[in-house]
């Protein structure tokens, strides 16, 4: 039997891969600090009262049919408020479109600019785009990024691949770094973006940027936000914005994204998303819309939600910053936005109890996963090399407590290798 040249060809994920081997040491009854998933424990990090409560009365009042193909009009209104006074971002309803999370809007986003062999530019590690260029049929160019620039891109990462592109995908906050941009960075990628599409014949198709913001509430410290077309205004008929609650609110199984960006873009994303039905239940998009018209009870929620966020990632940033001070060979980032912390474990060389050498990302992974029951997911997963030994660790589905246990678990680990 055979299937589709696409379906044969796509690559499966690798942090499902280090996911069965989590879900099959906890099934064993072995203690895993997990720090794969983005995703959020409900018994850690529930939802705002309010957004639960708003649920149970959408569907008590019977809002089980089917919403609009672009999303309920209450919704699509909210946004556009919510939107306009926290991001200073004007859309009309009508360029507003609403969804089963950000995924399907993300991929309509490639279908609807996106032809088979386009180009697309996007920095590694980043979360997905990989995949989404084979399913679209686009020619990946992938840019490579550093610790040194925080593994952001600069406009000298880009510049280069910008001709005849048809999307930059970027994104920041960043999965899965938990890092951002600066505002002079993104300045100067945006001024790329304008210069190049002044460049382009009448009738040529533009290069738009889609600008992934899904984490852009959750910011810690001195970290600013920052988005293209704040910054350019004249970049506003070539970005398209994802954007929802998935992540601000922990509320990634209430599956409520949205998109926002130019008429005619948008238009057909709508179109797309309406054969595909990858729509937001009913009830969940009337009690988000009643959510966000609470601002008062989004900030209540922000004020208790985000402190708990950044002291997971806290806690582990000063932990990895410890270690490194006594002489492992690890290192970390500070933690900026999201709920993720970039850490170095360079253990490639080093021999394990039982004789065997590690060799890369992948079985540096395998190792903490057995010795310091960690389970953290290798920037390889996002479009780098194995022999890149940076790993992204998620906070969201872990307890502080098991946080705390688990870095003194990998440093009795790491004592172990010679």
């Amino acid at each position: 039997m055979t299937v589709s040249k696409m379906a044969q060809n796509l690559i499966g994920s690798e942090i499902i891969k280090v996911a069965g081997e989590v879900n099959a040491m906890i099934a064993r009854g072995e203690p895993i600090c997990n720090l794969t998933i983005g995703d959020f424990d409900p018994g850690i990090f529930p939802i705002p009262t309010e957004l639960k409560n708003q649920i149970i009365q959408a569907y008590e009042q019977g809002h089980t049919n089917y919403p609009p193909a672009n999303g309920v009009a209450v919704l699509r209104e909210a946004v556009a408020a919510f939107t306009q006074d926290k991001l200073g971002l004007s859309y009309p309803e009508e360029d507003i479109l609403v969804a089963g999370g950000s995924r399907p809007l993300i991929y309509a986003t490639y279908l609807a600019i996106v032809d088979p062999g386009d180009k697309v530019v996007f920095p590694t590690p980043s979360w997905n785009n990989n995949h989404y260029c084979h399913l679209s049929g686009a020619t990946p160019v992938m840019v490579e990024t550093g610790p040194e620039n925080n593994f952001m891109p600069t406009a000298a990462d880009v510049k280069p691949h910008l001709k005849g592109a048809a999307l930059l995908a970027l994104c920041s906050p960043l999965n899965p770094t938990g890092t951002m941009f600066t505002k002079k960075d993104l300045q100067e990628i945006c001024d790329l973006v304008l210069e190049e599409n002044h460049s382009r014949s009448e009738g040529e198709k533009p290069l738009y940027i889609l600008y992934d913001q899904i984490y852009w509430m959750l910011t810690f410290g001195g970290a600013a936000h920052y988005d293209p077309v704040s910054l350019r205004p004249e970049l506003k008929d070539y970005v398209v914005y994802i954007d929802g609650i998935s992540k601000s609110f922990a509320a990634t199984g209430v599956r409520v994204g949205y998109a926002y960006g130019p008429a005619l873009v948008m238009s057909k994303m709508k179109a797309i998303l309406g054969h595909v039905g990858a729509w937001a239940p009913k009830a969940e998009q009337t009690a988000t819309a009643a959510f966000l018209k609470q601002p008062e009870k989004v900030a209540a929620f922000m004020g208790t939600f985000k402190p708990k966020v950044q002291e997971s990632l806290d806690v582990l940033y000063n932990g990895f910053r410890q270690l490194k001070a006594d002489g492992f060979a690890v290192d970390a980032i500070e933690p900026m936005g999201a709920i993720y912390l970039t850490v170095k474990i360079d253990l490639a060389g080093k021999t394990t109890p039982d004789g065997k050498q590690l060799q890369n990302s992948q079985d540096v992974t395998f190792y903490v996963l057995q010795e310091a029951k960690l389970a953290v997911v290798p920037f390889s997963a996002f479009g780098t090399s194995r022999d890149l030994n940076w790993f992204r660790l998620s906070v969201g589905g872990a307890s502080l407590e098991s946080i705390k246990a688990s870095l003194q678990n990998l440093r009795a680990a790491l004592q172990k290798l010679k």
